[in-house]
């Protein structure tokens, strides 16, 4: 019996052996073939700091999972400068090997992310290049910023082996590439065959499949990366066209509010655009909770402004408002200039309303005051002594321009038109305005007149 349970504890674990064997080597299998995972990363539209958000979130989660290869699909006009710097950043601090495979463009920061890849496959038609700094009015960059630019282009061929002569080319207009139809005051641009001839494309391949049996990952787990409904949201509300729109909408609407009475619709619109505003750039990785801080202390301290005298508070709010917004942006320039235009929106359209709604309205009524102290409500400063015009009498002193005269025996301040008259002279008062009396001297003749 012993012997039995004996043998049976020793074929027990014999099979548990050769099962631990029989996985380790499925194991061994499984990681070399099918087990391989690839992550396809897609790369396009408009670069800026909203992908970058999203190429940092989809290339940590491929790291947290062990991903064995990143394919970045790039179709891209190009975009910001710093946005593609960031990415830059990302790619160089990229352990996990990686392709960036051009669909259809490759163009200006298009082109630098690609050759920050570790492979670079073209499509037939796709092209790469055009890489020159544009400002946002089509005028080129001032030299710093286009020297500046093409070291970084430079950097990233040279950081994959690549002959750096092309990627100058294609940033630098002056560099004379002919045999690449680059002739100077061009930015150099290559096709699939040309990026082939130069070391700037591995291979060109029709399609994904064909560009997995390139990369031999034919077998591989291919799993499809799409920024998120908040991601694209997002970088539609960071585009630099879209923030001085939101910012004008926020200011225009509450300020139209101002003179609604209630809280209406022009109140929830610049509410929403201020709230989008920020939900954008915080989800972009542009804002942070000090910008939030400093946006609530600010609009607290412009409401204390309506109950607190002295116009501190409201000086200490308006401020605290620009600061959260000059936080959440990634460009200060571009802010500055936003503010500008929603700050020249916001004037004219408050002068409208001044001017063809009045202050009757809204939220002013309860703050400015609406009643006058008009002649037909019967307040007067003082009564206008009009049976004074016409006469005349004689100055107790002497008038520089004012001093005192008396008419009938009637003692009165007095003062002439701007001249000097000695004491004792005639004078006639011309009119009264309230409590003045204005002279003036009479003539040689007039006196003689008024002694007949």
């Amino acid at each position: 019996m012993k012997r039995t349970f004996r043998l049976s504890i020793i074929f027990c674990m014999v099979v548990l052996a050769a099962a631990l064997s029989i996985f380790h080597l499925y194991s061994s299998v499984h990681a070399q073939g099918e087990g391989e995972q690839v992550y396809i990363i897609p790369v396009q539209d408009t670069v800026e700091r909203g992908m970058a958000a999203f190429l940092k979130r989809t290339t940590e989660e491929a790291a947290e999972n062990g991903v064995d290869h990143i394919i970045f699909e790039i179709d891209t006009p190009g975009g910001r400068v710093d946005a593609a710097g960031d990415i830059g950043e990302i790619f160089q601090d990229l352990d996990i090997p990686n392709t960036a495979f051009v669909t259809s463009r490759a163009y200006s920061a298009g082109s630098y992310i690609a050759l920050n890849a570790d492979n670079i496959y073209m499509k037939p038609q796709a092209t790469m290049g055009a890489s020159g700094v544009i400002n946002s009015d089509g005028t080129a960059a001032d030299k710093k910023a286009q020297s500046a630019w093409i070291s970084s282009m430079v950097a990233a061929a040279e950081s994959n082996g690549r002959d750096p002569i092309y990627a100058r080319a294609m940033a630098d207009s002056s560099v004379d590439l002919p045999e690449y139809n680059a002739a100077e005051g061009e930015f150099l641009t290559l096709g699939p065959s040309e990026a082939e001839e130069v070391g700037y494309a591995e291979g060109i391949v029709e399609d994904r499949v064909e560009l997995l049996n390139e990369l031999g990952l034919s077998e591989a787990k291919v799993t499809e990366n799409n920024p998120t409904m908040a991601e694209n949201l997002a970088r539609f509300l960071t585009d630099p066209v879209v923030i001085p729109i939101l910012l004008s909408v926020a200011s225009l609407g509450l300020i139209v509010e101002l003179y609604s009475p209630g809280f209406g619709i022009p109140g929830i619109m610049g509410l929403l655009s201020l709230v989008l505003f920020f939900y954008g750039h915080i989800v972009a990785g542009l804002a942070g909770y000090e910008a939030i801080i400093l946006l609530i202390l600010g609009i607290g301290l412009v409401i204390a402004e309506i109950f607190l005298p002295g116009g501190i508070a409201g000086i200490a709010g308006v401020v605290s408002i620009v600061a959260s917004l000059m936080l959440s942006s990634a460009d200060m320039g571009h802010m500055a200039m936003s503010i500008g235009i929603a700050l020249i929106a916001t004037i004219i359209v408050s002068i409208v309303l001044f001017k063809t709604m009045g202050l009757e309205r809204g939220f002013f009524r309860h703050i400015i005051l609406q009643d006058s102290t008009s002649a037909e409500k019967g307040y007067l400063s003082s009564t206008s002594r009009l049976e004074l015009i016409g006469m005349v009498g004689e100055t107790m002193t002497p008038l520089r321009p004012a001093g005192t005269a008396v008419f009938d025996g009637e003692r009165l301040d007095v003062v002439t038109e701007g001249g000097f008259v000695g004491t004792g002279q005639s004078v006639k008062v011309l009119k009264t305005e309230g409590s003045r009396i204005v002279v003036r001297e009479l003539s040689s003749k007039e006196k003689e007149e008024e002694k007949e």
